[in-house]
């Protein structure tokens, strides 16, 4: 069985425009119906920087959780975002990107990536406390445009860095839109049977006609963990291409529907999520 976790907050975030509270808790009320493992449903960062997010408290207050065994993830930046996020007994995972990229750690946390490395060791400490779970995202795991070395083993020892701090989830986020399906294949052929302690999750970006070879190439080198926004919505705000988006979620569905691969999710549920998601996001 894969695990989907569908990101409405990465569909969100870049939007000029604020989403009402209420709207957005209905969408999400919605996507808790279609038996997704995770929701990535909202973010504690400061509201100057991500404006679209200020209200993700107040969108958990509207959420109807009695019927459903979805999780609930929100994004964090650092440990005050940690602690704000650690007051909610709703939210089961708390994540963090962190890049192994230095210039863009540098404008997305405003920090280094040792000094992050320090924020992942005291936030996962925080997060044990609260018997809470920290994902961390790698991004700019595939390439980045700012000419900073990236290689596959630096991928690696980046892995390898943040499992040392007893990090049990980790996504490779394709930041700008590079991965191919040579680069999937290599590193999750080669993360996955290294760190068997370790779940290896993909945050993908794809143009429309490149992503059914990602997740082929993905899912047949061990990757059991996708994330996904329907429509593919949101992702890649430095792609030079206008198509990079997220991953579809409805592609996922698609592809391991067809290989009688198992999602456990809702079908019915999901199309109304569609048929809502079009209301919500401008198109």
């Amino acid at each position: 069985m894969v695990k989907i976790i569908e990101c409405p907050r990465d569909a969100m975030q870049g939007l000029h425009d604020f989403i009402p509270t209420e709207t957005k808790a209905n969408y999400i009320n919605q996507l808790l119906k279609v038996g997704f493992h995770t929701l990535d449903f909202g973010s504690f960062v400061s509201p100057k920087a991500i404006p679209q997010m200020r209200d993700t408290a107040e969108v958990l207050n509207q959420l109807d959780l009695t019927n459903t065994d979805t999780k609930l993830l929100s994004i964090i930046a650092n440990q005050r975002g940690a602690n704000d996020a650690l007051q909610f007994d709703e939210i089961s995972y708390l994540g963090f990107p962190f890049s192994i990229s230095e210039t863009f750690q540098q404008r997305n946390t405003n920090s280094s990536i040792a000094e992050s490395l320090v924020r992942v060791a005291d936030i996962q400490n925080l997060c044990t406390q609260k018997n809470k779970e920290l994902v961390v995202y790698i991004s700019m795991a595939f390439g980045n445009p700012y000419g900073d070395d990236w290689n596959s083993d630096i991928v690696v020892e980046w892995t390898n860095k943040l499992a040392e701090l007893g990090i049990k989830i980790i996504a490779l986020s394709d930041t700008i839109g590079v991965s191919n399906k040579d680069n999937i294949s290599y590193l999750f052929g080669n993360i996955i049977p290294e760190f068997k302690g370790v779940e290896i999750g993909a945050h993908l970006h794809t143009t429309p006609d490149t992503w059914q070879e990602k997740v082929v190439a993905a899912y047949e080198n061990g990757c059991t963990r996708f994330d996904g926004a329907i429509k593919g919505f949101g992702g890649c705000p430095m792609a030079k291409d206008d198509l990079t988006g997220n991953m579809p979620t409805e592609n996922l569905i698609e592809y391991f529907n067809q290989n009688n691969i198992n999602t456990g999710l809702n079908l019915e549920e999901f199309n109304n999520s569609l048929t809502k998601a079009l209301k919500v996001f401008p198109l």
